[in-house]
């Protein structure tokens, strides 16, 4: 039977409950968590609660998720890039163009149908029956480090450490167009574009998304950035380049909607990846080097 999840509302003073849990717990929509709500699964000191339940920011709430679903996604023979690998977590550099997980249009041929398998049945069932061993994402045109759990444990571990901040992301990109100043702060919430539901936008009242930026080098018209996430939210980083007036190059929904002579995707890449080890919590550290698209590209910018 699935543990409990015991959380505290402090920080949901004036909250709905199902906005609360949405924001509270990693994986859960408004929309699912009002599900559960209906369905009983969530508790309210003690006694269940309707959706729209206020919160006071004393309470204490017990989350059940249902069972982890069977896995139905299929092992394919996928080569991957391992760069850190042990019996509760496997890391891995994806490459641009490769796909999270299944999904509408993309059935197969994902990080998901390679990690089933590479790992076989040691990956976690908390994220679902296409999503096993998934405890975040990267955008299928954006490149580099990506985390999966092997187990329910260590998927829970590792997901608490993105709430929290504890799991650090460190990415780098090319911009179109250079900031004036070496380093700077993004603070603006995410949600859905209102007038494109397959986009996000910033949006007042949208969920918190904070990204810290700084230059790594300036080019004729671009520039080389590392970006640190301390949010983690759906093309959090495209976005908030967009939002400042410099969006990534390569990127056709928040930049030019024409493609980059060289580049597949964005020029975005997560280089780094810093967590505390689910099991013997030792902080681990990984990086790996930009992919070869991005390297010519800043080489052909040195030139200009």
């Amino acid at each position: 039977m699935t543990e409990p999840i015991l959380l505290t509302a402090e920080n949901g003073k004036n909250k709905r409950l199902d906005s609360f849990l949405a924001e509270a717990v990693d994986g859960v929509s408004r929309a699912a968590a009002a599900r559960l709500i209906a369905d009983g699964r969530v508790l309210v000191d003690g006694r269940p609660a309707a959706k729209s339940c206020k919160l006071a920011g004393t309470e204490a709430i017990e989350l059940t998720l249902p069972e982890p679903e069977p896995i139905d996604a299929v092992p394919q023979d996928i080569p991957l890039d391992i760069v850190f690998e042990d019996a509760d977590v496997v890391v891995v550099n994806k490459p641009s163009g490769l796909v999270v997980h299944p999904a509408p249009g993309h059935p197969d041929g994902t990080l998901v149908n390679a990690l089933l398998y590479h790992c076989g049945a040691s990956l976690s069932g908390v994220g679902g029956a296409l999503r096993p061993g998934i405890v975040h994402r990267i955008d299928r045109d954006t490149s580099g480090l990506i985390i999966a759990a092997k187990n329910d444990a260590a998927h829970r571990a590792l997901a608490e450490q993105l709430k929290d901040h504890t799991l650090a992301r460190t990415y780098e990109c090319i911009t179109v167009g250079a900031p004036r100043e070496e380093s700077g702060t993004v603070d603006a919430p995410i949600a859905r574009d209102p007038r494109d539901r397959k986009r996000m936008a910033v949006v007042s009242g949208g969920r918190e998304a904070v990204t810290h930026w700084e230059v790594v080098e300036r080019y004729p018209g671009h520039a080389h950035l590392r970006c640190r996430l301390e949010t983690g939210r759906t093309h959090q980083i495209r976005v908030h380049m967009a939002y400042i007036g410099h969006p990534i190059l390569g990127d056709t929904v928040y930049g030019a909607k024409k493609p980059v002579p060289g580049l597949t995707g964005q020029c975005l890449h997560a280089v780094g990846l810093r967590f505390l080890h689910p099991r013997t919590g030792e902080p681990v550290e990984l990086t790996c080097p930009l992919p070869y698209e991005f390297t010519q590209m800043l080489k052909k910018l040195q030139i200009l």
